[in-house]
């Protein structure tokens, strides 16, 4: 019955919560069987044990212990928890996708990723999560680098390319198995970027 302690296998909710892997993300809304306030004031106790950390409104986390102290999830980790509950896709966009390819070693304060979601910011203790809506050709990449690498090239722009950025975009594509897949989605880039990506495929 919703708001008791317990479910019909007789786990409680603290139990459950308990026995969840270090690092997973959780949301406030994850369970719906409980009366909400009761969920509410199971989550708040255990944040004040030091179970879990709260990293937002509603957003918990379920930090791994290291000898530097208590580690929550990383912020792209935090999205893509936001994504999988929203049946989403996310992007990350800007000085996030700059960082995450290495062509900026800058750590941005604010990230930002594009999502087929709603759009929305989250506050975290010390940066902020902003996800604005994407156009659909924003995700029609077979592979996860070519659509990343077209976000950071629109931010770093075309003039701004020299011989350390090219460096770190052919290493890149050199990992990447699936040469007739990145080649597909160069045809999809900007004509200036398909330029410069598609002679540095090899096949």
């Amino acid at each position: 019955m919703k708001g008791e302690d317990t479910v019909n296998n007789g786990v409680t909710l603290q139990q459950r919560i308990e026995v969840l892997p270090d690092d997973t993300v959780l949301f406030r809304s994850d369970f719906p069987e409980f009366h909400s306030e009761f969920v509410g004031e199971t989550l708040a106790e255990l944040t004040r044990e030091g179970v879990l950390v709260k990293v937002a409104q509603g957003i918990y986390a379920k930090p791994r212990r290291s000898r530097f102290g208590t580690v929550i999830p990383s912020v792209d980790k935090i999205v893509q928890a936001i994504a999988i509950r929203d049946h989403a896709e996310v992007l990350p966009s800007g000085m996030t996708a700059l960082n995450a390819l290495g062509l900026s070693t800058q750590v941005p304060m604010n990230y930002t990723y594009l999502t087929t979601g709603s759009e929305r910011t989250i506050q975290l203790a010390n940066c902020q999560i902003k996800l604005k809506r994407g156009v659909p050709k924003n995700f029609c990449f077979q592979t996860k680098l070519i659509g990343l690498l077209t976000q950071a090239l629109k931010t770093l722009k075309q003039e701004n390319v020299g011989e350390n950025e090219l460096q770190i975009i052919r290493e890149l594509l050199s990992k990447e198995s699936d040469k007739e897949a990145l080649l597909k989605d160069v045809d999809n880039m900007p004509a200036w970027m398909k330029r410069i990506v598609k002679p540095m495929i090899k096949q």
